[in-house]
């Protein structure tokens, strides 16, 4: 996925004919930029101003096709770029300068690479004539991003800027979507050029196949329509795809459970009775038991990877068999061998699937999906996610569990990393994709705040709100002031339990209690900092102030409203498979470790 070679036939149709080029305006290089981002129809640019980059800005000034935001760091605008991006399904943009402007923006660009999140980063450079003499503010921008983009562009000429563009707003949004950079030398955006947009583009050497192999569809089918014990599992592929309703279609129209991973929330309604819940390391028990168990599973869009199986060697120890669909064929038989492998558009490939099931009179098993069901349910009464109502210390699960109630699992829900993000995951249930904003991959902390700035300039009327934590809200909290400035009100709720949560669990459970450095020690007075930076601020202490506290955050619609509740900090996430364990080998709380 990293590697791609641009190159094109001589005669393609990227190629302006004379008559356009001797038409055209002739415009510097920023201002190719500038006209090429609203051609792509680009609402937000999220950036911050440099050297290398003033010219862009500049020309950024003289327009009003799209608003540019300006975060207080590089990292929050890829972030920012990147919430939008996986809200809308549309390609996020960032703009940053060089040097360190380029090195802040890598942990974003690889958070969005790693959950496969189409982005356009735009990065300035020195002049091109400096390049290589270790120049002030300058770095290898190609080289430092190679591994960690879809694809990256060293533009070397103003005049191949107009199809550089096109190119990477290509690339970023089809096939398996992902990050593109273009590093903009500074003399580069001052160059003249004559100015044609490509109205369509042709990749000689990148053509993603689409439709999937038809032999292969009918074999799936035929697999399923014989499972005694059928699994849909399914990732954020089928996000990614916009294929939610044709998976729901599938699915009722089979009768048979389904799964989602991580970054799969929403993408099959959490509220359906098909739905088992989110499968993996913090899985629920009758998802991690039922994908164990079965004998057909079908993979839509998932990978297979360490925090959803576990051990390969304990996943593969029960005879199955194994369809697996997606967009990249690298991902196909990567950790679990395939024994029906589809490459394409998982949307095309489930309508397809969905034609043949009921040109072949559906599912015929029905006894045994019946028994199957039986045993699935029987596993439901484990009651995983049990957590103590009782408590007057406030409980992580149940402020989830009550903002879920308050906004009928209807909000955008932003997360950062950690334990909030999996109980954000369990209690909260998503009924529609795209709504649960996360990073699965990378598991970068800082992401939830500048998140939930791209979520709500998309979609200024819906309540955003993001969960996080006291360590990882710390990490981006500067963005608190571009919330003002940009008047994007949006809701945080900090589980605050004193500690970095998931590495006090870890040392809880492997390291004999030893807590090295999880202790949070002086922590701010979160309410006092969001009202610095002109917010409200809240601190919940007691469990019967939950939900009181969350109704008026919620009525204030046009302001940021940072709530720091009190947490139990002695609260784990179950279940919990621990390193190198099957799916099965699940904690389930109050295990002996010691």
């Amino acid at each position: 996925m990293n590697s791609i070679n641009e190159a094109v036939p001589s005669h393609s149709i990227n190629t302006p004919t004379q008559e356009e080029l001797s038409n055209a305006p002739v415009i510097i290089g920023a201002e190719i930029l500038v006209r090429a981002l609203a051609e792509e129809g680009v609402d937000f640019v999220w950036g911050y101003p440099g050297g290398s980059v003033l010219y862009i800005y500049d020309e950024i000034h003289k327009q009003d096709k799209f608003e540019h935001i300006l975060v207080r760091h590089e990292q929050g605008a890829v972030h920012a770029a990147d919430g939008y991006a996986r809200a809308t399904g549309k390609v996020g943009v960032a703009l940053v300068t060089s040097g360190p402007g380029v090195t802040n923006a890598v942990t974003g660009i690889a958070t969005a690479y790693m959950d496969s999140i189409p982005l356009v980063v735009i990065t300035g450079n020195v002049p091109s004539h400096m390049i290589g003499e270790d120049a002030f503010q300058e770095c290898d921008t190609v080289g430092i991003t190679r591994p960690i983009v879809k694809h990256n562009f060293l533009v070397k000429d103003a005049k191949d800027l107009a199809l550089t563009i096109k190119k990477a707003f290509h690339i970023a949004r089809t096939g398996r979507p992902g990050p593109v950079v273009i590093d903009i030398p500074k003399d580069i955006s001052f160059q003249k050029a004559a100015y044609v947009y490509p109205k369509e583009i042709e990749m000689r050497s990148y053509n993603p196949v689409v439709r999937g192999h038809s032999g292969q569809i009918r074999k799936a089918v035929g697999m399923l329509l014989e499972a005694q014990r059928p699994y849909i599992y399914s990732g954020g592929g089928v996000i990614l795809a916009n294929a939610s309703e044709e998976l729901k279609e599938f699915a009722e129209l089979l009768g048979f459970p389904v799964t989602n991973t991580l970054m799969g929330l929403g993408g099959f309604p959490g509220t359906n009775p098909q739905f088992v819940g989110m499968l993996g390391m913090h899985g629920t028990y009758e998802a991690n038991m039922s994908m164990q168990h079965s004998d057909v599973v079908i993979a839509i869009g998932a990978r297979f990877d360490d925090r959803v199986i576990g051990n390969p060697g304990h996943f593969m120890s029960v005879p199955r068999k194994v369809i697996h669909i997606d967009i990249d064929p690298s991902v196909i038989s990567k950790r679990v061998r395939a024994d029906v492998p589809i490459v394409g558009n998982l949307k095309e490939i489930l309508v397809d699937m969905i034609a043949q099931i009921r040109a072949s009179g559906g599912y015929k098993n029905k006894d045994s999906l019946q028994n199957w069901w039986g045993q699935i349910n029987e596993w439901r009464k484990v009651d995983c996610l049990k957590f103590d109502r009782k408590s007057e210390i406030v409980k992580p699960q149940y402020v989830v569990e009550t903002l879920c109630k308050l906004t009928n699992g209807d909000a955008f829900i932003c997360s950062d990393v950690g334990q909030h993000q999996m109980w954000a995951a369990q209690f909260y249930k998503y009924n529609k994709p795209r709504r649960w904003i996360n990073s699965g991959g990378l598991g970068t902390m800082g992401v939830g705040l500048p998140y939930a700035m791209g979520v709500k300039k998309a979609f200024p009327n819906e309540e955003v709100c993001t969960i996080t934590g006291e360590g990882s809200i710390q990490m981006c909290i500067q963005e608190l002031s571009t919330c003002l400035q940009y008047e994007t009100p949006i809701k945080i709720i900090s589980l605050n339990n004193r500690y970095l949560g998931m590495v006090r669990q870890w040392q809880e459970l492997s390291y004999s209690k030893r807590y090295s450095h999880s202790y949070m020690d002086s922590l701010p007075d979160f309410v006092k900092l969001a009202e610095a930076y002109g917010h409200v601020g809240m601190r919940i202490e007691k469990s019967s102030d939950v939900e009181g506290a969350l109704r008026e955050a919620l009525k204030l619609k046009n302001r940021t409203v940072f709530m720091d509740f009190q947490t139990d900090p002695t609260e784990n996430v179950w279940p919990m498979v621990e390193a190198g364990k099957g799916i099965t080998d699940m904690l389930l709380g109050g295990e002996d470790k010691e």
